[in-house]
């Protein structure tokens, strides 16, 4: 079948961005489960259309910048850097401490702009090093999720990997459909998602979900988190309507693309 190949370097290239560095083709091909010929000649395709570059030196392959380049203007399209970043800061110095967005991308929710409100002391920097949110595990995951039917909450943790393994999480992470349905029951009581120790050790979040100006559905997630010593019971009462106004307000904005599309405005192809 035609789409078959076009998959097939769809998945090598997403392989290369999950590894972020030089990968030989035999382990490209063990990873992906395909032979070894089929996978150098995907490569070669790569390769001629300029996605994918070899080390003359280890024959290995990487990526090239062309996927970063189009990333950031893809990125600069979406109005984030222009529409919400001001935002995200503003909210980050309301609260000193860390301030996220996240935007719902089919069955995943992305992290994809953040704001640092600490100025000094204890400071919160993100350990997890995907930009893929765990659903369960995070107060931005749940306060999605809180606006979803059983069934549907159900399908979006199978296609996220499931609940992990315990070590990959905190110590207060959920483990099974019945802890999570009572902690989405709390979210959707108080109208935001809050995580204690779960995603990471010691880290504290609260969220709100951003839904679409237009439709009202959910279109992303803002947060804010901290070490967990200082974001007492109190604060995250403090946090949780701040929040839930961020969101109201970032609602008002969505679709972001649209709100760029001013008249007057110069195309870049003009």
């Amino acid at each position: 079948m035609a789409h078959i190949p076009a998959e097939r370097c769809l998945s090598i290239v997403q392989l290369l961005v999950e590894e972020a560095g030089e990968m030989q083709l035999g382990e490209i091909a063990l990873r992906l489960g395909l032979p070894k010929s089929g996978v150098h000649r995907l490569l070669g395709t790569l390769i001629e259309q300029g996605w994918v570059e070899q080390d003359p030196q280890t024959s290995a392959y990487r990526l090239t910048m062309r996927l970063t380049i189009l990333g950031q203007r893809l990125y600069n399209a979406t109005g984030i850097p222009d529409i919400c970043q001001p935002v995200l800061d503003e909210l980050a110095a309301r609260t000193r401490e860390f301030v996220r967005l996240a935007v719902i991308d089919a069955h995943a929710l992305v992290w994809v702009a953040d704001a640092q409100g600490a100025r000094g002391g204890l400071m919160y920097q993100p350990l997890l090093t995907t930009n893929t949110v765990p659903l369960h595990a995070t107060a931005s995951g749940k306060s999605w999720l809180a606006r979803l039917p059983r069934t549907q909450v159900r399908e979006m943790i199978a296609l996220n990997g499931g609940f992990g393994e315990p070590e990959q999480y905190g110590p207060d992470a959920v483990h099974s459909f019945d802890q999570l349905f009572i902690e989405l029951e709390r979210t959707a009581s108080r109208g935001y998602g809050v995580a204690i120790s779960e995603a990471e050790p010691g880290v504290t979040a609260v969220a709100a979900v951003i839904c679409s100006g237009v439709d009202g559905a959910p279109v992303g997630t803002v947060s804010v988190a901290g070490p967990g010593v200082r974001l007492s019971e109190a604060r995250i009462g403090e946090f949780g309507p701040l929040v839930i106004e961020v969101a109201r307000q970032l609602s008002e904005l969505w679709p972001l693309r649209k709100r760029l599309k001013r008249p007057g405005r110069i195309s870049a192809a003009a």
